[in-house]
């Protein structure tokens, strides 16, 4: 393993990537029936690109699980605490929009009740002014009629004028001027209907502006109720930021003490490495000149029966941060199916790890000049201890999920001189 980093890294789920790998197949496909000509040599080259991608998705969902699982969990608990805290901030980010637009339609409306109460009280005193208009001119239209038939009916006095005129040019100039008086009288009344008429108007317009003001102070006070109402969820949705911002930090900072805590131990499985690499050495020294020549492929025999689900390879770990070689093979099985022997060998380390779960390393001896050792890791356990005998195709423990494991699998790891090879060049 190379050295670690402090960089926290967050990985979305295999789930997602797979589906992501699939999209990309897909879209693969569709390209390839678009170029029949090159269907062979574009076909092979597509189905290479699409193993790499699901052999790096695979691996990073595989580097995912050999976390702990307090790392997981610390892990899950800060991105969903960001999460929260995201979401938080946005809901206060739009009650504060939704408060500024209503402080600003506040105002609005606080300028149109103004306006409008101004309306109202100018209605008012037009009303007042032509209502006391309106009683002076009924006052003289009064006078004047009263005066008029005091001095006698002006019909009459026509009929009487016409009696007593003595020529055309008197009766002339008397209907004339009785047409004068008639005339002036005629207008009274219909300035007097028309200032009723405009009375009339004006006090429709102060019922109006009265409704529209009472309407406008209304909708004011459902405004002033509205801008309480979010100002009350503002404090509250920023009280609420603020405690999962102190969430957030807290969240972080448990998950940065288990990565240190997970380092730790990291640190101690390769002091522990060391230590077995050294027993290696030294079984190596003692079967010198005993060396076997083989054929390294298919000279191991399989682990166990089930499924490869993360291969060899070098990644970058998603929580820890760091680059590292997944030193192994891991194969997926129901907990408790058996383990095998890939040879034959003796024991010569056993011990539980907080990471690798429960470990065993058998070895082989010298093959084509180089000690071989075969491992095997995360087991329920195991049926033979240090310094024990394995035979090629015994059952040495059953398949578990101890240690840094989020399933039932076996991790089986091959050293060749006490550094790890693909496996897959053995079995």
């Amino acid at each position: 393993m190379q050295r670690e980093q402090t960089t926290v890294r967050f990985f979305p789920s295999a789930s997602r990537q797979r589906l992501a790998a699939a999209a990309v197949a897909g879209a693969v496909a569709l390209g390839a029936l678009s170029a029949p000509t090159q269907i062979s040599l574009a076909g092979d080259d597509l189905k290479d690109q699409q193993r790499k991608v699901q052999k790096k998705i695979d691996g990073a969902a595989e580097d995912l699980a050999h976390s702990s699982a307090r790392a997981r969990r610390a892990m899950a608990a800060a991105e969903a605490a960001r999460a929260e805290l995201d979401a938080a901030q946005g809901r206060l980010t739009r009650v504060r929009e939704r408060l500024d637009a209503a402080r600003q339609r506040d105002e609005r409306m606080a300028a149109k009740l103004v306006a409008a109460e101004d309306r109202l009280e100018t209605a008012r005193e037009e009303l007042e002014a032509g209502q006391e208009a309106l009683a002076d001119q009924r006052a003289v239209v009064r006078e004047r009629v009263a005066d008029s038939y005091m001095q006698g009916s002006p019909e009459l006095a026509t009929i009487t004028s016409l009696l007593r005129t003595r020529s055309t040019e008197d009766l002339t100039r008397q209907e004339a001027a009785t047409s004068a008086i008639l005339g002036r009288e005629t207008t009274m009344y219909d300035e007097l209907e028309t200032a009723e008429e405009l009375l009339a108007q004006r006090e429709t317009e102060v019922q109006e502006a009265t409704r529209l003001v009472e309407r406008d102070r209304e909708r004011a006070a459902r405004q002033l109720e509205t801008i309480r109402r979010l100002a009350g969820q503002a404090v509250a949705v920023r009280d609420e930021v603020r405690a999962l911002a102190v969430k957030r930090a807290d969240a972080r900072r448990a998950a940065f003490a288990v990565k240190m805590r997970d380092q730790r131990a990291l640190a101690a499985l390769r002091r522990q490495e060391a230590r077995i690499k050294a027993r290696i050495a030294a079984a190596a020294r003692a079967a010198r000149g005993s060396s076997v020549t083989a054929r390294a492929t298919g000279y191991l025999t399989m682990p166990t029966s089930g499924y490869v689900t993360s291969p060899f390879g070098m990644r970058t770990h998603p929580i820890y941060g760091y680059r590292s070689l997944h030193d192994g093979i891991d194969f997926g099985a129901p907990c408790g199916t058996p383990l095998i022997a890939a040879g034959t060998g003796k024991v010569i380390s056993r011990y539980y790890s907080s990471s690798y779960g429960n470990r065993l390393f058998v070895y082989l001896g010298q093959v084509n000049g180089r000690s071989l050792t075969v491992v095997y890791n995360h087991a329920q356990g195991y049926r033979y201890d240090v310094g024990d005998t394995v035979q090629r195709g015994a059952v040495v423990g059953g398949v578990g999920n101890t240690g840094w494991s989020t399933g039932c699998h076996v991790h089986f790891s091959v050293l060749v001189g006490g550094e790890p090879v693909d496996p897959n060049g053995w079995l």
